[in-house]
């Protein structure tokens, strides 16, 4: 892949930072057999002969990636330049079939036309560099198109707005994501108090769950000082910790500050177990699941009788029951929080059960105040 890029004040395309890119492979001695040209606009015959002269590539193997709209409509686009069959014929692979597209052309159309909107608050101190979020962002996209809305995006800063009152209004549904460290905590779990009193559609992530646990703690179970032992706050109690801080009873054992944090944290898929009768069941219809974690702080699973007569079940747990997974609370019409990374495995054409929920009960919430 190379770079065609266009000069504005020249008014035409440069082929030299491709031919200077085929040149330096040529040099360690890679001959490349198809070059895809990332440009602005599309490169003309003039621009194809010349760099398929410089290059010594057939210029049948010279396919344009011209900016779109989606990187969704890329499949059908570089179909219409040929790479697919391209490339069969550059392994000598004949094919019969023509490329199915369709799933790819309705999801373009859904793209460019959606039927709704739905307004998804995002509350993280990373939202600078929202590529910190790419995974997120393009998981949600996919329930969108699932449920044929366009994803209206609110990235909200914990820090900056823990002094601000938030327009609800103007949020369907509410998603704290992961993370890591203290910073900004205070103003995701003010959102997370938001969502749970005024019933919007909650989504808590791997960290985004342990802080809905905590303000669960804090402001309904009567655990004023619930904290995570990873803030290493004084006189805390710490319903959130390593599992190699954990001992009999329903405490944690204390940690040292600069406690090393080598070979702690869980990661790679792991099994999780559902109850029946709960929201986790009717979002994933099974009672065991594989998911993806990277994390190395739990909640303490002692800790569950308290919060079950509270109103917050545990509804997914590891196959020994000791690790919580999933948590959600009894009166309130959609309020989930996953230990895993759900965002991970969604796909264009197979987007996330919990995510296609969550979107869903966000339509259902943006419904009931229109």
């Amino acid at each position: 892949m190379t770079l065609v890029p266009y000069l504005t004040a020249a008014d035409e395309q440069k082929t030299k930072p491709t031919q200077h890119s085929v040149k330096e492979l040529r040099e360690i001695g890679i001959q490349p057999n198809i070059l895809i040209c990332r440009c602005e606009r599309k490169i003309s015959n003039s621009d194809k002969n010349k760099i398929a002269l410089f290059c010594n590539i057939n210029i049948k193997n010279i396919i344009q990636a011209v900016d779109v709209d989606s990187i969704y409509e890329l499949p059908t686009f570089l179909n219409a330049e040929g790479l697919d069959s391209r490339v069969l014929e550059s392994f000598n692979i004949k094919s019969k079939n023509k490329a199915n597209l369709i799933s790819w052309n309705k999801i373009s159309l859904i793209k460019s036309k959606p039927k709704y909107s739905v307004n998804i608050g995002i509350i993280g101190k990373y939202i600078q560099l929202k590529d910190a979020y790419k995974s997120l962002i393009e998981a949600l996209s996919h329930s969108g198109i699932r449920n044929f809305a366009k994803i209206n995006i609110k990235w909200i800063d914990s820090e900056k707005s823990l002094n601000k009152k938030p327009n609800f209004m103007d949020l369907n549904g509410i998603l704290v994501p992961g993370g890591f460290g203290k910073r900004g905590i205070n103003g995701k779990i003010k959102f997370i108090k938001y969502a749970r009193e005024e019933k919007i559609p909650f989504l808590g992530i791997c960290f985004g769950m342990q802080l809905a646990v905590i303000e669960y703690a804090r402001n309904v179970v009567g655990l004023k000082n619930a904290s995570s032992s990873e803030f290493s706050i004084k006189n805390s109690e710490n319903i959130i910790g390593l599992m190699t801080e954990w001992k009999k009873g329903n405490k944690f054992i204390k940690r040292s500050v600069n406690s090393d944090y080598g070979g702690s944290m869980r990661l790679g898929s792991y099994k999780c177990k559902i109850n029946n009768f709960t929201l986790a069941k009717s979002v994933y219809k099974k009672n065991i699941i594989n998911e993806r974690h990277r994390h190395r702080f739990e909640m303490n699973i002692n800790y569950e009788k308290l919060f079950k007569k509270n109103g917050l079940i545990i509804s997914g747990r590891s196959p020994d029951g000791k690790l919580p997974e999933i948590i959600e609370l009894t009166n309130h019409p959609w309020f989930l929080g996953v230990q895993f990374h759900p965002e991970l495995t969604s796909q264009p054409l197979n987007p996330h059960p919990v995510f296609n929920s969550f979107i869903e009960a966000s339509l259902e919430k943006k419904k009931n105040n229109e």
